[in-house]
């Protein structure tokens, strides 16, 4: 619209300086008062356009001036909340690796001690394994051992009746 308006200005110009050429021209060869009269007025007319086009021209100017100062006062502070936003997430960022890192090491030790935990459960296994076959052992060994006391309960029996027989016959 600018260049436009520049234009339309640049042509009343020349229309102007050309009218005014030929007033000139036609005064010189005594141009009719009526005629002259009129050129005046259209001079005027085109004058005042022209005028009018120099203020629209300033106008538009200005406001698109004020537009972009307005569009990059707006782009600088929508660049200071993305610098903003972009250190938050960085921050947050940071936290968050922090955070990981020492979950990390809390897992990691976790891992260790399931680890040796898992050492002791198979050792006590063994340990068990063992505990049990020398139960087994011991059981088989008390079995025996109640055999053997039956055995020599029913002997003992068997020897008091004995001795309880041989005992009224010697003393007779």
């Amino acid at each position: 619209q600018l260049l436009e308006a520049k234009a339309s200005l640049s042509l009343a110009q020349t229309r102007h300086a050309l009218q005014l050429q030929q007033a000139k021209a036609q005064m010189n060869n005594m141009v009719p008062k009526k005629q002259f009269e009129q050129l005046q007025t259209g001079l005027r007319e085109e004058q005042c356009k022209a005028q009018q086009l120099q203020e629209n021209l300033h106008r538009q100017a200005e406001q698109t001036r004020r537009q972009l100062v307005r569009t990059q006062e707006e782009h600088e502070r929508l660049l200071q909340a993305a610098v903003k936003q972009a250190e938050g997430l960085e921050h947050n960022l940071r936290s968050a690796k922090a955070v990981l890192a020492e979950k990390v090491a809390q897992l990691k030790d976790v891992q260790a001690q399931l680890s040796r935990n898992k050492q002791l459960i198979e050792d006590l296994r063994e340990e068990n394994r063992g505990f049990s076959m020398a139960l087994q052992a011991a059981e088989l060994k008390q079995k025996s051992t109640e055999e053997k006391n039956q055995l020599l309960e029913e002997q003992a029996s068997a020897l008091k009746q004995l001795v309880g027989k041989i005992t009224p016959a010697s003393l007779s």
